[in-house]
C-alpha cells in the first residue's frame, strides 16, 4: 500500500475510532482528537496548492463544483476548529497533564457535543462528494493486494 493511501486509510479509521468515545474511553478520544488535529493540519498543508487555486480561480469562474468543494472544506475546517477548541476546554485528561484546567463546561461541552455532529454530518457529505476517488482508492488496494499494479 503506498505511503499516501496509509495514511488516509489510518486517518480515517483514527476518526471513526475517536469520534467515538463510547468505543475507546474519554482519556483516549481526547488524546486521539488531539492525534487527528495534527493529522487535519497535515492533510491541510498538503492541499494548500489547491486552496489557493481554487480562491484565486474563483474570481475567474471555476466550475461550480469546484466552488463547491472549496465552500464545503471551509465550512469543515470552520467546524473543526470549533470541535478541537470546545473539546479541549472541556478535556480532563488532556488538559490536566498540562497541569491546566477551563471552566464553562456548560458552555463548551454542549458546542462540542453539537459542532461534533455536525462535523460528522460535513465528513459524510465530504465522503460522498469524493465517492470517485474513494472507489479508485479501494480498487488500488485491491490492485495491490493481488500483486496487479494496475491503479485504474
Amino acid at each position: 500500500m503506498g505511503k499516501r493511501r496509509f495514511a488516509v486509510a489510518a486517518c480515517l479509521i483514527a476518526y471513526l475510532a475517536a469520534a467515538n468515545p463510547v468505543l475507546t474511553g474519554i482519556p483516549i478520544h481526547e488524546w486521539a482528537g488531539l492525534g487527528l488535529l495534527i493529522a487535519f493540519l497535515v492533510h491541510a498543508a498538503m492541499h494548500v496548492d489547491w486552496m489557493v487555486d481554487t480562491f484565486t480561480a474563483s474570481f475567474d469562474g471555476p466550475p461550480w463544483a469546484r466552488i463547491g468543494h472549496f465552500v464545503l472544506d471551509a465550512l469543515m475546517v470552520a467546524v473543526f476548529a470549533t470541535a478541537t477548541v470546545s473539546g479541549l476546554l472541556i478535556s480532563g485528561s488532556v488538559l490536566q497533564a498540562f497541569g491546566l484546567y477551563a471552566p464553562g463546561y456548560y458552555f463548551w461541552g454542549p458546542l462540542h457535543a453539537v459542532s461534533a455532529k455536525v462535523l460528522m454530518a460535513f465528513l459524510i457529505v465530504h465522503l460522498v462528494v469524493h465517492a470517485r476517488w474513494i472507489a479508485g482508492f479501494i480498487r488500488g488496494l485491491k490492485g495491490e493486494h493481488h500483486g496487479d499494479r494496475d491503479d485504474r
